[in-house]
């Protein structure tokens, strides 16, 4: 891959600089003509949640998407996506003929962990509810706060917590897709991968970046890492396990060094295959990290990945690559801190609990 030294960084930045603002001057129009109502928005009769950020790349959409399924479990439950780097258009139904290159790595993950509920891609968000809304409960958009033509009921907008204290630009010059004001159409604001311990001054150092009417609505998470499952087996591996191993870490999602920071505190030796986010691994590169595990002269030695990256492993040829080999992925989790998690689950219930949906009432349950 390739790698620019920060002097190099620093001037693509100030060169692309005027393209960020021709860039922020359209998105300002285009949200505005929606405020305004010259664009329209539709809005639903059934609970509509918007997960998303306003960054390209990993705030944690995923996690959270799943927190939500579990937080409504025993509601109809759609998860709608886009479906990022799938090689089909239009609208699909997760099946049990989907593959990761059907319709997403993600839709493909929430798949085959929640087989109770349905997962669909669209392009069009609107399509795509009018197809799933007579049907269903609830509906989580992932990743569509800037979809402008769907009005969601409720809004989640994810912040990283290490990205929200830095200084953050417009594309194309960096990686907001919207100016950073956009967070006031947010009803919820959650700032994920939060330190463990994060303390007051952290937290309030955060609450800064935002007016005093939002700060109400900000609540914090971290991430939460279970045991390391085989990706083509049952097999489980605590992470406690590693110490005496070689970790080949392979990554394709937009920030891997949490993941990477974790498993150093638990594996001396980490070798990091990074490669952007959504990748489509090929066969050559595939090969060339089994090359590199099987020449390693390391006694115990077992290959990690992410959870979302092992979707894109299950491709016929790659598989038949991999599955004779020690490959785990790492599942993760978002935990809301403790005091506030009652809070935080109550908006979101209190949200689905008040709106009807063809007669039906949905009540919150006790949390």
């Amino acid at each position: 891959m390739l790698f620019l030294k920060p002097d190099m960084v620093k001037f693509l930045r100030l060169f692309l600089l005027p393209f960020s603002v021709l860039y922020g001057i359209a998105v300002i129009c285009r949200n505005r003509l929606y405020d305004l109502g010259i664009f329209r928005s539709a809005a639903f009769d059934l609970p509509v949640i918007c997960v998303g950020n306003l960054v390209v790349g990993g705030s944690g959409k995923s996690p959270v998407t799943e927190y939500l399924v579990r937080l409504l479990d025993g509601h109809k439950i759609a998860i709608l996506s886009r479906g990022y780097g799938r090689k089909t258009t239009g609208f699909l139904y997760a099946d049990e003929l989907a593959t990761a290159q059907s319709i997403g790595d993600e839709p493909m993950q929430f798949y085959r962990k929640f087989p109770q509920i349905t997962v669909a891609v669209c392009e069009d968000r609107v399509t795509g509810i009018n197809r799933l809304k007579d049907t269903h409960d609830v509906i989580i958009l992932d990743d569509a706060f800037q979809h402008r033509r769907v009005k969601p009921g409720l809004s989640i907008l994810l912040f990283e917590f290490e990205k929200l204290l830095q200084r953050q630009f417009l594309l194309p010059a960096g990686n907001l897709r919207e100016p950073f004001s956009g967070y006031r159409r947010a009803d919820l604001l959650l700032v994920t991968k939060s330190p463990a311990g994060i303390t007051k001054e952290q937290q309030d150092e955060c609450m800064d970046r935002f007016d005093n009417h939002a700060a109400k609505d900000l609540f914090f998470s971290s991430i939460q890492y279970a045991e390391l499952k085989g990706v083509f087996n049952d097999e489980i591996l605590a992470v406690e396990k590693i110490s005496n191993k070689k970790v080949f870490l392979l990554t394709g999602i937009a920030n891997p060094v949490p993941l990477a920071r974790y498993l150093e505190n638990y594996s001396s030796s980490v070798e990091h295959f990074d490669f952007p986010d959504h990748h489509q691994f090929s066969i050559s590169e595939l090969k060339g990290l089994i090359r590199v595990f099987q020449q390693s002269a390391a006694a115990e030695k077992v290959i990690i990945t992410t959870e979302k990256d092992s979707q894109r492993l299950f491709d016929v040829r790659i598989k038949e690559l991999l599955l004779n080999l020690p490959v785990f992925y790492l599942p993760i989790q978002i935990a809301v801190l403790p005091d506030e998690q009652v809070k935080f689950n109550q908006k979101i219930l209190n949200y689905v609990s008040n709106v009807t949906h063809n007669g039906r009432i949905y009540k919150a349950k006790n949390q």
